[in-house]
């Protein structure tokens, strides 16, 4: 969730370029805030999930309290932190906070060594049945220790007002899975589900997909999406589309920049594609979207000097990508980025991050933007 350690190598197989590439500006933007409160820490929507349904978009994230002037992240450690979720129902414009109770950590749980809220339900097992073809179904995977988790599941039928769980997610036999949210739904009982597994030294991490057929009730382990990095490295947080009935792919967060991959046979087996994000300072998920014209977008925090929000745009299902498009420049510090991004009705996206201007408060920002 939150790793800020230098590159100490490049792993072979992944030995593409590091080619730094021109910028351009993109067209329509507006930013806007979604939360931001004076003395708080809004961090890390990559982490919860983002959902839309036409002009109304779902986003979670993170509130702790900020301390600054410390090593890391500038967020209190000591002090729990709430899980919570802005809504907006005019395409991002404007937002409102929400503050599900079913949406609380289980009792005692640390996530990422932050505390979290009292109150939370214990973990159960999952009974299956539910129905992932619902028209207001969203889901959302969580994790505890960022290395080894243990991970848990929540959905709703209402988008986002009620929800049911947490529920256990196996480890399919590796020494933990750290989750985040990236699932594909694949039909009213089959769901495939993106995870981080824990390498050998029990550190993050290695990517995998899985698949449920029987509703949630139980889970099974599909491909490796790219082999074990070395100690010094890790390859997490993956973003992924469905390109066909049998294709898929995925863009993968290693330390310093994104690697992208695919599979032709619905996740069994995958194959290095390219590096779609070259060095960038310090590693930051991507986002991968599907538009509705067929172009892929991948979005992310630059965490290198200009610090801001970048895109960039493929037009052959990932194989190339075009020069880095510009949302953002003006970030105070490295610790920013997390980006979710969808489509709105009208074809332009909004991309939610978390931000810091001048290194106070970290807020959960948006831009609006036509790719």
């Amino acid at each position: 969730m939150r790793r800020l350690i230098p590159v100490l190598a490049v792993l072979p197989a992944l030995a593409a370029p590091l080619l730094l590439t021109a910028q351009r500006q993109p067209t329509g933007v507006q930013h806007v805030d979604v939360y931001k409160e004076s003395g708080r820490y809004g961090g890390w929507p990559a982490n919860h999930g983002i959902w839309a349904w036409g002009n109304e978009i779902l986003v979670g994230f993170e509130a702790g309290y900020f301390k600054g002037n410390q090593r890391g992240h500038a967020i209190d450690y000591t002090r729990p932190a709430e899980h919570l979720l802005a809504r907006s129902l005019d395409g991002g414009v404007t937002w409102a906070i929400e503050r599900p109770a079913d949406l609380k950590p289980p009792p005692g749980a640390l996530v990422a060594g932050v505390p979290a809220e009292t109150g939370g339900r214990a973990v159960t097992d999952s009974p299956g049945g539910i129905p992932f073809t619902h028209p207001d179904f969203v889901f959302t995977a969580r994790m505890a220790s960022i290395h080894v988790g243990p991970s848990r599941f929540y959905y709703s039928t209402d988008r986002g007002k009620r929800w049911q769980g947490p529920f256990a997610l196996p480890d399919f036999g590796q020494p933990g899975i750290a989750a985040r949210t990236d699932y594909l739904v694949d039909g009213p009982s089959t769901l495939t589900i993106f995870l981080t597994a824990a390498k050998a030294n029990k550190k993050e991490g290695r990517v995998l997909a899985a698949r449920t057929t029987d509703g949630g009730k139980t889970w099974t382990r599909l491909g490796f999406v790219h082999d074990e990095p070395a100690d010094s490295d890790y390859g997490i947080m993956p973003s992924s589309v469905r390109l066909s009935p049998t294709s898929l792919l995925t863009a993968v967060r290693f330390r310093r920049w994104i690697e992208v991959y695919r599979s032709d046979d619905n996740g069994a087996s995958w194959k290095h594609l390219v590096r779609a994000v070259p060095d960038t300072g310090r590693g930051n998920p991507p986002s991968l979207v599907r538009l509705e014209d067929g172009r892929l977008v991948i979005t992310y925090g630059y965490r290198a000097e200009p610090y801001g929000i970048r895109a960039r745009i493929s037009t052959d299902e990932g194989k190339t990508w075009d020069d880095d498009v510009v949302l953002r420049s003006d970030g105070g510090t490295w610790d920013l980025g997390y980006t979710r991004t969808v489509q709105r009705a009208d074809g332009k996206l909004v991309t939610i991050y978390y931000y810091n201007v001048q290194d106070t408060e970290r807020f959960i920002g948006a831009t609006i933007w036509t790719p």
